[in-house]
């Protein structure tokens, strides 16, 4: 069954507001999509900051996003509605830790995200599926970036 479309009053509240990701989760087509094309400019500003700054940023989004995107499927009464999309956004800005700061790197790990965040190759259908709440939201995405990150430093270890 299709999740119900929502309405755009949704993000006057705080919670929805973030966990849509400031309304790009309302795309009509391709929510996820939309979601982390609003992380690729976060990417591509941080790029240049030191690794640490950027993996401190990305957990205190990951730890928010666990209560965030848990509350909102909560107040939704769907578990991870298409709409929700901080988990996308989060666990692009985690695949951009392994990016260079290049242009190609960062629509490479826009694909390569997309790919395994649609196609759910094991375990990220399985923890999709088994883990309720914000974490599980939360963590199926992050396997999908961690499986784009290892492509990514693959194709830069070979085609530096």
């Amino acid at each position: 069954m299709a999740a119900q479309r929502l309405p755009a009053a949704v993000l006057k509240d705080p919670v929805h507001l973030l966990a849509l990701g400031l309304g790009s989760g309302l795309a009509p087509f391709a929510p996820g999509t939309a979601g982390t094309l609003v992380a690729v400019l976060p990417a591509w500003l941080l790029a240049e900051w030191p690794w640490p700054v950027r993996l401190a940023l990305f957990a205190a989004f990951f730890a928010a996003g666990v209560w965030l995107c848990g509350e909102s499927a909560r107040r939704l009464a769907v578990h991870d509605h298409p709409a929700i999309v901080w988990d996308e956004i989060v666990s692009f800005l985690a695949l951009s830790l392994a990016a260079r700061p290049q242009t190609l790197d960062l629509a490479l790990a826009f694909v390569l995200f997309r790919a395994f965040d649609i196609v759910k190759p094991w375990p990220i259908r399985d923890v999709d599926h088994r883990l309720g709440g914000g974490l599980g939201i939360m963590l199926d995405d992050l396997i999908a970036a961690a499986y784009g990150a290892a492509c990514l430093l693959t194709y830069q270890y070979f085609l530096p």
